[in-house]
């Protein structure tokens, strides 16, 4: 798959083309591109990829494979709900620490210095064209991609859901997160609430409600594609040591594919409404 660029934005600079070379992966793989649910799964943090004309930013293969470079498991949960369900994903090609597509470029934590300890030497004092080129080259074209998924549902109709996929660390900053799952949303209730509720139905799973991240503070995904446009959405985040094995992969997505086919069959989230 060749990189997607936004339309009628003009031919990518010079520092942005070079960023991605021959043989680096796209800013976006998508999945199941013709699947028939009203439902688009986004995953955000899909990859640990960073271009060679990057150099890995600095960092050690152990570093790289830590949580600080991508959401451990997130990417096959992806694709297996997407399987389940028959539904289009859109997963990101590249580590967020080249940058990070769920941060509004700008945003302080776009493009880290230092994560949960660890200094990333290659993103100290990027200038502005730096950081403009790395929005150009890997954030604006897996946007773009998402953008073309959910038209190509909306244009089928129903009016579709928008679903991201994340996960997240038992500990923090010394700090242990108690939640199996989490479910993020903002002021739009009718997606997650009653997905809250279904998923409290397995007595295992302790979920928490905007839990352990808020989205009522990240959600730059969710606000720019569906919550502008009136379409229920919401986020899940799943902790990681339930997505490192295939066991614990294959029941995360009987779980979540369970809760989300039911999910699909409430009619009053398949239109448009403003909160």
């Amino acid at each position: 798959m060749m990189p997607l660029w936004l339309p009628n934005a003009g031919a990518p600079s010079p520092h942005a083309a070079g960023l991605i070379g021959p043989s680096d992966p796209p800013p976006a793989e998508l999945v199941n591109t013709e699947g028939s649910a009203p439902l688009l799964l986004v995953c955000d943090h899909a990859s640990r990829a960073i271009p060679a004309a990057l150099g890995n930013l600095g960092l050690d293969a152990a570093a790289l494979a830590r949580h600080i470079a991508w959401d451990i498991g997130a990417a096959e949960l992806t694709r297996r709900l997407a399987a389940r369900l028959d539904a289009p994903a859109v997963l990101a090609g590249y580590s967020r620490l080249v940058i990070d597509v769920n941060r509004q470029p700008g945003d302080p934590q776009s493009i880290v210095a230092v994560s949960d300890g660890t200094v990333i030497p290659a993103n100290a004092d990027l200038d502005v064209a730096e950081q403009e080129a790395r929005a150009e080259a890997f954030l604006w074209p897996y946007h773009h991609a998402v953008d073309q998924a959910f038209a190509r549902l909306r244009r089928t109709g129903p009016e579709p859901l928008f679903f991201s996929i994340h996960t997240f660390t038992p500990s923090l900053g010394g700090q242990d997160r108690i939640w199996d799952l989490g479910v993020l949303w903002n002021r739009d209730p009718r997606f997650a609430v009653p997905l809250i509720a279904l998923l409290e139905e397995e007595d295992s799973l302790r979920v928490g409600d905007n839990e352990p991240y808020s989205g009522r503070e990240i959600a730059y995904t969710l606000n720019l594609h569906a919550a502008a446009a009136g379409l229920a959405h919401c986020a899940i985040e799943v902790r990681q040591d339930h997505c490192e094995t295939g066991a614990g992969l294959a029941r995360m997505a009987d779980v979540l594919g369970c809760a989300l086919e039911r999910i699909l069959q409430m009619p009053n989230l398949h239109r448009i409404e403003q909160f």
